[in-house]
């Protein structure tokens, strides 16, 4: 009988998301089991229920997904589940809360592409303002960004303090230098813009983080990239759709999010296959999310 390939999708909520869920069986999961309220300190013993019900060498046709919202706890649970592997006995582990694996690595790929046409340069010494990086696709943006060379800056729009803890737990755990800038007021961003060359745009939903005048008025920014598809836009003047768009009255040129989506859909169905067709178990994040994704950036 032929090994089913089967997902089996943790999350610390109430539900595992219906995205991910679709996502899994349409790249050709033959099954996605989910399991919810999932504890950190319960990740070992369900994984080693996954690895020890089949032989060895179908450790490839099983898979250990992590949902929730939350990229740190979810670099925790796949840390847990790879300490939980029992040799020769193994499985895929993979990530990606609310998305924000693959959608962060969608965003940075897009802006460096666009960064390359426009600059002819890649994200090595570029200077990059995230706005809403205490959360999860700010958060990994940031980290991207950082490990690929660049002077990251993550604007905090309550003041200073949240999001220079955010950098300290970055520095800690992937050894990445980011600064911390307040952007709680209108002159407080003009600042953080005045020095920006890129500026990634990961806030709520519905939330405008920039004018057109401020990024109007932002004379060295380069490439502005938003992931918010729900009105208003998080940057006044990019369209959803836009890919490398000038914005209005400004030199800069716009990345909006459903381009940004598009490349977040390949990402993740492409990860979700690249562990179908593996030859050995594997284990991925949002780097190896980054990495796909910059293969599919039209």
């Amino acid at each position: 009988m032929a090994k089913k390939n089967i997902l089996h999708m943790l999350t610390p909520h109430k539900h595992v998301s219906p995205f991910d869920v679709n996502m899994a069986l349409d790249a050709g999961y033959d099954a996605v089991l989910p399991y919810e309220g999932v504890g950190l300190d319960e990740v070992a013993d369900l994984v080693q229920d996954v690895i020890f019900s089949r032989p060895p060498d179908h450790g490839t046709a099983s898979a250990v997904f992590f949902g929730g919202d939350d990229a740190v706890l979810a670099l925790d649970m796949i840390e847990a589940a790879k300490q939980a592997l029992v040799p020769p006995f193994g499985t895929n582990i993979v990530a990606d809360p609310a998305g924000s694996f693959t959608t962060a690595a969608a965003m940075v790929a897009c802006a460096e592409k666009v960064l390359k046409t426009k600059a002819g340069r890649d994200l090595k010494g570029a200077r990059v303002a995230v706005f809403g990086a205490t959360g999860v696709v700010g958060y990994c943006a940031a980290v991207i960004a950082a490990l690929e060379g660049a002077e990251v800056t993550l604007v905090g729009h309550s003041g200073v303090p949240r999001v220079q803890k955010r950098a300290d737990e970055m520095k800690s755990r992937f050894g990445v230098a980011v600064a911390a800038a307040d952007g709680s007021s209108d002159e407080a961003k003009r600042a953080v813009l005045a020095e920006a060359q890129l500026v990634f745009a990961a806030a709520k939903a519905g939330i405008r983080v920039l004018s057109a005048e401020q990024v109007a008025g932002a004379a060295n920014l380069l490439v502005a990239a938003d992931v918010n598809a729900v009105p208003p836009a998080g940057i006044e003047g990019i369209d959803v759709f836009d890919m490398g768009k000038p914005i209005g009255g400004s030199a800069a040129l716009g990345i909006g999010a459903l381009a940004i989506g598009n490349v977040k859909y390949g990402t993740e169905s492409g990860l979700f296959k690249r562990m179908i067709e593996a030859e050995n178990p594997l284990v991925l994040d949002f780097r190896d999310a980054f990495a796909l994704a910059r293969t599919l950036v039209p």
